[in-house]
């Protein structure tokens, strides 16, 4: 899955940090000529690398003396490479970072703060959540370059033909109408996943989430996460609801039913609009419904906010640090997004990006209607790492393997190794 929250264990290979290093081997020297730098980039190989390619060779010719060295880094690598290979002091001179590593390699010193910075000189076109985002211990350390949130997406033929005539608002309502799409189409209504990150929707709706950072205390295992957990894990039986799928395929088995009419909704990001757009249920674009992911119990829906900055190494030499910062720049541009928006039918980061000709786009548009539920993530550098635990947790629990309680007890006593400091 591209999306990937948590980075797998698979350690990074030290070749592939030296030939990809942002010091001896860059191609820089002190006499004025060309620098050469290099950019990690952990988009889609596929569906979006290819527009990023682009903007790189358009960069190029606007700055004969800089040249960008593209290595696609798979997603799911990308986090302990980079770790290793800036541990290392041969890290790229830019990465492509999640939201969510942002403040993790701040906090070790792998990334240069860009406050006061070219790379930063827009700073009031961006969304101000998305900058604040970036942000550790009071400074910047990213660039937002490209952002997301879940939503519940649904094939409208589909609820059209069961006589759904909108979406559901909150999960009671979506068991109805998986119920109800199963009865009158035979197509199943809804298919959950059990990843962690996809999990987080359900927290939010009971107002919690796996830690209180300001409380310094775990909460996954809280009276309201049991319920949220509770709620997730009803959605897995039921008329209409299909089973977990536990299996290391699992995000492509869901994937594919959807955007094939074989299931007619799940909940999911708009870094696979272009996806959707290939399937069978999509040609026509506008059959993708796209709405905010069902309230909890509490009344109100949320969604974790995701998405990329671009920052730049701390371990560069000067020259390399002052042309990453006019790469991230262009890239970061108001241009360079709606681009890019428009190739790849992702998300810009900065109100000027989102032209008429963005906005024309369904995808888009609709996925700008949820932004409002989006929930940033805390500034904490073990965040991400949270959903960890769970990731090995709820497949079991969804699975039947391990009960609701023992499951969440297990997620805490392993967080609570992350996170130390905090109290239960």
């Amino acid at each position: 899955m591209r999306r990937g929250i948590a980075a797998t264990a698979l350690m990074a290979s030290l070749a592939l940090a030296a030939t990809a290093c942002g010091g001896d081997d860059s191609g820089s020297d002190n006499s004025g000529g060309p620098v050469t730098l290099t950019w990690w980039d952990t988009s889609n190989a596929t569906n979006e690398a290819p527009t990023y390619q682009a903007l790189v060779k358009e960069f190029e010719a606007a700055n004969k003396n800089i040249k960008v060295k593209y290595v696609n880094v798979p997603f799911d690598q990308a986090q302990n490479k980079f770790d290793t290979a800036a541990g290392a002091s041969g890290a790229p001179d830019v990465l492509r970072s999640e939201v969510g590593w942002t403040p993790a390699f701040a906090k070790k010193g792998y990334f240069l703060p860009l406050d006061g910075t070219e790379a930063l000189s827009d700073q009031a076109k961006f969304k101000s959540n998305l900058i604040e985002q970036a942000k550790y211990d009071g400074k910047t350390y990213g660039v937002p370059f490209v952002t997301d949130t879940l939503a519940l997406v649904y094939n409208k033929a589909l609820f059209a033909k069961a006589g759904i005539t909108e979406a559901p608002k909150t999960w009671d309502d979506l068991k109805k109408a998986a119920a109800t799409v199963k009865t009158k189409t035979g197509v199943d209504g809804y298919w959950g996943s059990t990843q962690a990150y996809y999990a987080q929707t359900f927290l939010y709706g009971e107002g919690t989430d796996t830690v209180d950072v300001a409380a310094k205390k775990i909460t996954v295992d809280s009276d309201a996460a049991k319920k949220a957990y509770g709620t997730w894990l009803s959605l897995f039986d039921g008329t209409g609801l299909h089973k977990a799928d536990t299996t290391a395929d699992a995000y492509a088995h869901i994937q594919d039913a959807f955007v094939n009419g074989k299931v007619a909704a799940i909940i999911q990001g708009p870094w696979e609009i272009t996806n959707f757009y290939k399937g069978t249920a999509f040609k026509d674009k506008a059959n993708l419904g796209i709405a905010t992911v069902p309230a909890g119990s509490t009344g109100k829906a949320g969604a974790p906010t995701g998405g990329h900055n671009l920052s730049v190494y701390a371990g560069s030499d000067k020259a390399h640090q002052a042309a990453a910062l006019k790469f991230v720049d262009f890239m970061t541009s108001a241009k360079s997004q709606s681009t890019i928006a428009l190739k790849n039918s992702t998300l810009p980061t900065r109100d000027d990006a989102y032209t008429a000709e963005v906005k024309a786009d369904p995808g888009i548009a609709g996925y700008g209607t949820v932004l409002a539920a989006a929930q940033p993530r805390p500034a904490l550098p073990e965040y991400s790492s949270l959903w960890g635990p769970l990731d090995t947790e709820l497949p079991k629990i969804a699975g039947g393997k391990e009960t609701l309680d023992k499951g969440l007890s297990a997620a805490e006593t392993a967080i609570a190794k992350l996170v130390p400091d905090f109290g239960k």
